[in-house]
């Protein structure tokens, strides 16, 4: 069978145009589902009241369960809880999500009063949870975190937040259950190297804080812990925006731009 000349000439310039077509698309809706985060903490305790380690976050697909209420601390927590450090909950939440975005927000402990923030790259629709974990201070293993990886689903279906905040209230710290309480050992206020292994479980706490009222800080500051259990404590905020367009996709919407002059003109010869 032939074809006239004309009708070959219209199919071999629309394929690369219908090609073009679809790796822009593809590429614009890749493009779309990735928002650049900016999270940011703040220390909402009194002048004299606790300090946050620097918080260690992740957004993932909900594959990494930091903890349960009830069970033994794992050592990336306990490490958390202890220490304050995230050297083993980040490579932790990788190994269980692969393509999780994690960090820490943070160098140093958050003072009353104080704030930090830090801006990544999500990929909105592959990791839609969001999870973090700091110790609290002063304390023996005290943390703030979540329980369940799928507690706080953060973007909606376009990519926009779902959530713009997480309050963190003195009923929501938790005790890792892995240190003996013992305000002489206790981090920010004591000599840590007394410290004595506990062996219990994860249990929600707030109540101790107040042992350590009249204590010097590290800081200078008395503490005094002046703890109910509807006082807000710490807030994490979000704001997302969509990440600029890359010069590959500009590119390309250029090169379909001359695929379509070229199909035009064809069709005139």
């Amino acid at each position: 069978m032939s074809f006239p000349l004309p009708s070959l000439r219209r199919l071999g310039a629309t394929a690369p145009l219908a090609l073009a077509t679809t790796l822009l698309l593809a590429g614009a809706a890749a493009q779309a589902q990735v928002r650049q985060v900016t999270i940011s903490v703040q220390n909402l305790a009194a002048s004299d009241g606790t300090v946050v380690a620097p918080l260690n976050f992740g957004f993932g697909s909900g594959a990494f369960d930091g903890f349960d209420l009830g069970q033994v601390a794992s050592p990336a927590i306990q490490r958390v809880a202890e220490l304050g450090s995230g050297s083993l909950w980040l490579p932790a939440f990788t190994a269980a999500d692969p393509g999780a975005t994690v960090g820490t927000i943070g160098s140093s402990p958050l003072l009353p009063g104080l704030s930090a923030s830090t801006t990544v790259s999500v990929n909105t629709a592959l990791n839609p949870y969001f999870s973090y974990a700091a110790m609290v201070v002063p304390s023996n293993d005290f943390f703030l975190g979540n329980d369940s990886p799928t507690a706080y689903r953060m973007f909606n279906a376009d990519g926009s937040l779902a959530i713009t905040s997480i309050s963190v209230r003195a009923r929501d710290l938790w005790d890792a259950g892995t240190e003996v309480f013992d305000p002489a050992a206790a981090a920010f206020v004591g000599n840590a190297a007394l410290r004595g292994d506990q062996q219990s479980v994860v249990a929600h706490n707030f109540a101790e804080f107040a042992a350590f009222n009249g204590l010097t800080t590290a800081a200078g500051y008395t503490f005094r812990s002046g703890l109910a259990a509807d006082t807000e404590l710490y807030r994490i905020s979000f704001v997302a925006a969509p990440v600029p367009e890359p010069a590959s996709l500009a590119l390309m919407l250029a090169g379909l731009g001359a695929v379509g002059w070229l199909a035009a003109r064809r069709r005139s010869l």
